[in-house]
């Protein structure tokens, strides 16, 4: 069958089954969609057409963020127990080098009730370790999996039903040559991303703005502690962690650690805590206080500093200087039960932020794994 002349979707209203289309931000810029959204749409809708044996349309799913979406399905084709589907990329006003590339989901029942995930085409492999995902498989991160498998199994025949679903993005390759997934050990293609399912678009001024701008809020508040977290996982950390605190208190500052830090301190605030992982909290610690991950790089030799000091083997320290990534050293770091490492790191963290605030305000920092639980902190 021909594939369908792709369509983006159009604003309008939410339905009687509340779904909504792209929002837009405070600033009136369009929100988008994620990579891991566009192919748990593509992976419901070639399963539905599996089901139902009808050729959708559109189709709709759940996102993580909270609301139900639906996307125009650009792309169907069938060949007997086989059926893929696809939907365009639409990340708003982001200026995502994804955006307007098809995403792609080839579906096939399984009798054996797993749900296998596969790269296709311009789709990355992993070759590499810290990443989270398993060498060799799919660069598809973790919550674009769930959705994807919830896609499945809100389509499924019948209970017990498995699938086959291989992910694609035509052109993918060529694109990832503009993304930093080679230097991960991503080859292939790009990755499918996304925590909430939504893209929301930032300019680095506007996001720096916002940043100080919810810094100003919570001085203005009188908030005397304010929680910054490098990104929304660790601010969830940190808000389960410090319970007490107002909501006003937490500002999920980015990678603008140097200028929040500034912010805190012209307003007098007493007390910061910096919430974060050890990816970001690698580049503070070795103080670099803007964390982009396009600029300042993380330094896997001083993490081997902090390994020998932290009393670690040759052959450990040796390991973590050749580390893939920051979650890889914390990995190595982990399987050795090296004692002390991650309070280490926090301590060069307060170490870096303290430089930044002065004497009249005092720093804390809690390190997170990406399950929430806290590895390190300083001061003890």
């Amino acid at each position: 069958m021909a594939p369908a002349a792709p369509r983006r979707p159009t604003p309008r209203g939410p339905d009687e089954e509340g779904v909504l289309p792209a929002p837009r931000d405070r600033r009136g810029l369009r929100t988008g969609y994620t990579t891991g959204a566009c192919a748990a749409a593509a992976t419901r809708a070639a399963a539905r057409w599996l089901a139902s044996g009808v050729r959708p349309r559109t189709v709709a799913i759940p996102l993580p963020a909270g609301s139900v979406v639906e996307f125009p399905v650009s792309f169907a084709e069938r060949a007997g127990a086989v059926a893929v589907c696809g939907v365009i990329k639409d990340a708003g006003d982001d200026p995502d080098v994804t955006h307007g590339a098809e995403v792609r989901s080839q579906v096939r029942w399984r009798a054996d009730g797993a749900i296998r995930l596969h790269a296709g085409e311009g789709v990355g492999t992993v070759t590499l370790q810290g990443l989270g995902l398993e060498v060799g498989g799919p660069a598809i991160n973790p919550v674009p999996r769930q959705m994807i498998a919830a896609a499945v199994e809100a389509e499924r025949p019948e209970p017990g039903r498995g699938a086959d679903v291989t992910i694609s993005i035509p052109g993918g390759a060529a694109l990832a040559t503009r993304t930093l997934n080679g230097r991960l050990g991503i080859v292939g293609g790009l990755s499918i991303l996304g925590t909430t399912g939504i893209v929301r678009p930032y300019s680095t001024a506007s996001w720096r703005a916002s940043v100080l701008q919810a810094v100003d809020v919570a001085a203005a508040g009188a908030v005397a502690h304010v929680i910054l977290s490098t990104g929304g996982r660790s601010e969830r950390f940190a808000r389960a962690l410090l319970p007490q605190e107002p909501q006003l208190a937490f500002v999920e500052m980015g990678e603008f650690t140097g200028h929040a830090l500034r912010r805190c301190a012209h307003h007098g605030i007493t007390q910061v805590t910096l919430a974060g992982m050890v990816g970001k909290f690698s580049k503070i610690a070795a103080g670099h206080l803007m964390t982009h991950v396009a600029g300042n790089q993380v330094d896997p030799g001083f993490l081997a500093e902090l390994a020998a000091e932290s009393g670690a083997a040759p052959e450990l320290v040796a390991a973590i200087a050749a580390a893939n990534t920051a979650r890889h050293a914390q990995e190595l770091v982990q399987a050795a039960r090296l004692p002390g490492w991650f309070d280490r790191l926090a301590g060069r963290v307060v170490a870096q932020a303290a430089r930044v605030v002065g004497p009249g305000t005092a720093v804390t920092a809690f390190c997170f794994d990406f399950d929430g639980r806290l590895l390190g902190r300083a001061p003890r």
